[in-house]
């Protein structure tokens, strides 16, 4: 079904190609199809002169070959290293050699002597340091960046591989060229180190807990199909024995232009980018797709139950199979999930569960794919509940929802809300980009994506009873992650890869002509800040306005210029107010209540500052304030439900203990600050269990007799003006003085906390000078130049020529206000036994910075670029402000960093270098299993502490 009121309407532009565009898209985009097949999606936005592109190919993992899993994201990988022309300075010669690396590896994947293949591998590395003297590693991403792109990137999933990249709009001419280059032909070239590089990767995702629940949900639901028994990561023993033989097949099959399209979005003109397009990538020939069997799954029939296990806090998921996306099943689904839980907001788990405090966590979410789905439900007993008694309070949703135990305006909301996140979505050029390239993967038209809504609109409630009744049987999955040992990590030996040689100061002809075909450069343009925002007082209070040029959505912001540091206790007060109601509404009523008008509301505490914010439709704002106020003004204290959010704070603390991620996040902190930081400065059980709820309730009803300033982002800022008096009160506290916290010196101590993980992971973090802004220039060439980004020193020798870690950086961190210093922090995560040699790596590069001249122009180069085509738009050109503010700044700061830049010499970045940077001592931060750790390796950094998990987080 599509909303006649979307229709197709075909045109000829003045160059005589024809496109599509639909009637009444507010976007206007364009779609064309050349005569190779290639779609081209086209729509126009002048927030800033740059444009969102990606290039979306129709396959992924799904794909792979049965013998050869990963394939298809190990691809995406080597799509990176560049083309016969790319990444080369002697192909007729490298070209030889990675024919003989080829052709070992098959003998490799075949060989089934584990000596002999010890053997064959050998030669391959032996051979790949011979090819590596031809190489340019990363000169697809020198060639990029010196465009001045940003967020150059790809993913691969179950059916698509996205390359992105965001450009100044004048450099669209090179960018084309550089994909078509890359798009034209593959090169699998640094072969045997980005393999390596891959099984990082897959080392990281075993320690990643979401993925170890998702695999066996997957192989559960989908026994047969690619779906579930082909993981985008791949089967490690496929990873171990790749055919490069396998992955060009794969290029030349699935990266024909008829099966990828070119999204672009942004400053464009139409008719010279199509004709652009078609200049470089017209010529790339048609292709007919592999066919393909369809794989049907036989209906699930009754419950499939397992159980997987790692250190982390117990949980339960349970999933229905559904049918794919754009059906009307999967639609159903998608509703049916938002009505059980909606962004935490007002659905059936949000109130009945996580309101009620009746366990951790619960919420649902519906996934649409090519070939089938699934609909699910994920929940975090308390620790006093079994995962048993977890999945029974789960079905008991399911059925109310059956009964159609939910209110009348609920589908109405959703739908309205629905409409209001696509709405927020499509506001910005990546936003839009986003969805048209997800229109393409799933095979949708543009049409049917803009009537959609409609569809979703046309679903009566019955609809909805009568789905669930249907849909919701004893024919599902459910996943025990129980707290244990994972049986099911692999831990592999380092391969013994020898170093490859990078060739840094190498450039191919391809990118000399890059470099050499100059461009008219983008002029930036500073930001008048007093311009852009209007300020009155009203009501002795300072109220600020930017108007919103895009759409119907409003935001306004109560800042209050006091925080955690000021008062401790203002970030529980704020969460136990989520949970409380007033004589008029209760707590879910008042989620009720907000839901159905359209509005959100956020509260965020930080060291010192509160930030109360309301965004929705400007009509309804309004009445979103006259609801907030009534509730802080008015909440009911409740001393029972208070006492249940303490055990559900304290179970949360003790879940937090369990996550890795928590974990590293805790142990940095107090390897930076110490035992004396505000991280660890928190409200003790026993504070929290002997506290009077009043002591929390008082302190929302007192807020707003505090000084806080105004901020209305929106379009009628006169109307705004004559209501907002009406939610004033008069200001009669002052601010408590704010604690100070120590910065302490970073001596060369090393902490260590002990987990039970395949990788290690360790970062280093040493205190710098007192912040200083006329360094930032400087700071932002360094981190381009040395310590971040694909192109930048430390990826390409710890990751290019080493393979020591799937991610690795160095990052200087200027501090956001004046008097406090700057952090610099170095980061690897990787395998025990490469630890040692990673640390060296990273100690040899911090000793001495390398001189590169060709990267440091790039570098500086990209920098200028960034600058000149950004633009500051919508909210940040008020909260630009305050962060400026924080550093004794009022004005745009960018255009002294912009002239900094252009006039810096790689001697000046030397003596920044040896002055902010190579004084300082570290201290760091490990995390691993310990019967792992390489002590070796660990004493040369310094006075090695092992600290406990209360130790880091302070409980």
């Amino acid at each position: 079904m599509i909303d006649k009121t979307y229709r197709e309407t075909h045109y000829t532009d003045k160059n005589n190609y024809d496109y599509i565009t639909i009637t009444n898209d507010e976007n206007k985009v364009r779609i064309y199809t050349l005569k190779n097949g290639l779609k081209i999606f086209l729509a126009q936005n002048f927030d800033a002169p740059r444009i969102q592109t990606y290039i979306p190919v129709r396959t992924g993992s799904n794909n792979d070959p049965s013998d050869n899993t990963g394939l298809a994201h190990y691809l995406e990988h080597m799509m990176f290293k560049g083309t016969s022309r790319i990444g080369t300075h002697n192909w007729e010669k490298e070209k030889v050699l990675i024919e003989k690396i080829s052709d070992l590896y098959e003998e490799h994947k075949t060989e089934q002597n584990p000596e002999r293949k010890k053997e064959i591998y050998q030669k391959i590395d032996e051979i790949s340091q011979e090819a590596s003297q031809y190489a340019i590693a990363n000169e697809y991403d020198k060639a990029i960046s010196s465009l001045g792109a940003t967020g150059t990137n790809a993913h691969t999933w179950f059916d698509e591989t996205v390359y992105k990249n965001n450009i100044p709009s004048n450099e669209l001419k090179k960018w084309l060229k550089v994909e078509k280059e890359r798009f034209s032909e593959i090169v699998l070239r640094l072969f045997h180190t980005e393999l390596e590089s891959v099984y990082e990767e897959f080392n990281r995702a075993q320690d990643n807990d979401s993925r170890l629940v998702n695999y066996e949900l997957m192989d559960a639901l989908f026994p047969t199909h690619p779906n579930g028994q082909q993981t985008t990561l791949g089967d490690p023993e496929h990873l171990k024995n790749p055919s490069m033989k396998a992955i060009h097949k794969y290029f030349d099959e699935y990266y024909v232009p008829n099966n990828y399209a070119i999204v672009l979005v942004g400053d464009l003109d139409f008719e010279e980018t199509v004709m652009l397009v078609d200049e470089y990538f017209g010529k790339i020939p048609y292709r007919e797709l592999p066919k393909k069997d369809l794989i049907i799954e036989k209906p699930l029939t009754g419950i499939v139950e397992r159980t997987v296990k790692s250190p982390t806090t117990p949980r339960l998921q349970i999933a229905w199979r559904t049918d794919s996306y754009g059906t009307r099943e999967a639609m159903l689904a998608d509703i049916t999930a938002n009505i059980m839980s909606n962004r935490g907001e007002a659905g059936i788990l949000d109130l009945n569960i996580n309101q009620t405090q009746k366990m951790l966590f619960a919420q649902a979410y519906s996934l649409g794919l090519k070939h089938y789905g699934y609909f699910s439900i994920v929940a975090v007993p308390k620790e006093n509940q079994t995962l048993s008694e977890a999945k029974e309070m789960m079905l008991e949703q399911i059925e109310l929802l059956k009964k159609g135990d939910f209110p009348d305006w609920m589908l109405p909301a959703i739908i309205n809300d629905f409409k209001l996140q696509r709405l927020k979505g499509l506001e910005t050029a990546d936003g839009l980009a986003t969805n048209l390239y997800d229109t393409y993967i799933k095979g949708k038209t543009w049409q049917e994506e803009l009537g959609e809504m409609d569809e979703y609109a046309s679903f009566t409630k019955q609809d909805i009873i009568d789905f669930a009744n249907t849909f919701f049987k004893d024919n599902y999955v459910v996943i025990n992650k129980e707290k244990g040992v994972n049986d099911q990590l692999l831990r592999v030996d380092n391969p013994g890869i020898t170093p490859i040689k990078i060739n840094r100061e190498a450039k191919s002809e391809f990118l000399q002509e890059i470099l050499a075909d100059q461009t008219e450069d983008v002029k930036p343009e500073f930001i008048d800040y007093q311009k852009e925002i209007k300020t009155e007082t009203v009501q002795n209070k300072k109220v600020s306005f930017v108007e919103n040029k895009y759409n119907e959505i409003a935001q306004v912001y109560f800042i209050f210029p006091f925080g955690s540091d000021h008062d401790r206790d203002l970030g529980i007060s704020t969460q136990i107010l989520q949970y409380l109601g007033t004589e008029r509404f209760s707590s879910e009523d008042l989620k009720k209540e907000f839901f159905k008008i359209g509005i959100s509301n956020d509260f965020k505490t930080s060291a010192d500052q509160l930030t109360i914010s309301l965004s929705g439709l400007e009509s309804n704002l309004e009445e979103g304030i006259s609801l907030l106020q009534h509730w802080m003004h008015d909440v009911k204290p409740d001393q029972e439900i208070y006492n249940q959010f303490v055990e559900t704070i304290l179970e949360n603390r003790e879940a937090l203990k369990k996550d890795k991620n928590r974990i590293m996040t805790a142990l940095t902190n107090y390897t930076k600050l110490g035992k004396n930081s505000r991280f660890l400065d928190i409200i003790s059980k026993e504070e929290l269990e002997q506290a009077k709820v009043e002591e929390f309730t008082d302190r929302m009803k007192k807020l707003f007799g505090f000084p806080y300033q105004i901020f209305f982002y929106g379009k009628d800022f006169e109307s705004f003006k004559n209501y907002i008096p009406n939610y004033m009160v008069n200001e009669v506290f002052t601010i408590p003085e704010a604690k100070k916290y120590p910065e302490q010196e970073t001596t060369g101590k090393v902490y260590f906390t002990d987990y039970d993980m395949v990788q290690m992971e360790m970062s280093k973090i040493g205190r710098s000078q007192n912040v200083n802004p006329e360094n930032f220039g400087k700071i932002n060439v360094f981190n381009e130049y040395f310590g971040r980004g694909l192109s930048s020193i430390v990826f390409q020798e710890i990751r290019e020529s080493k393979s020591l870690a799937y991610s690795a950086y160095v990052s200087y961190s200027p501090n956001s206000q004046l008097n406090h210093p700057d952090y610099i922090t170095t980061y690897i995560g990787t395998q025990p036994d490469k630890l040692q040699i990673a640390v060296d790596t990273m100690s040899d590069l911090m000793n001495k910075l390398p001189e590169v001249p060709v990267q440091f122009e790039n570098a500086k180069n990209s920098a200028l670029k960034q600058i000149a085509s950004a633009r500051i738009t919508r909210t940040n050109i008020f909260f630009n402000t305050l962060r400026l503010k924080k550093l004794g700044i009022n004005y745009d700061f960018r255009k002294d960093i912009y002239h900094q830049i252009e006039n810096l010499k790689f001697s000046d970045l030397r003596e920044f270098y040896q002055t902010e940077i190579k004084p300082i001592q570290f201290n760091t931060a490990i995390i691993g299993k310990k019967e792992n750790l390489n002590m070796d390796a660990v004493n040369e950094m310094g006075s090695f502490e092992e600290v406990s998990r209360e130790d880091i987080f302070g409980y």
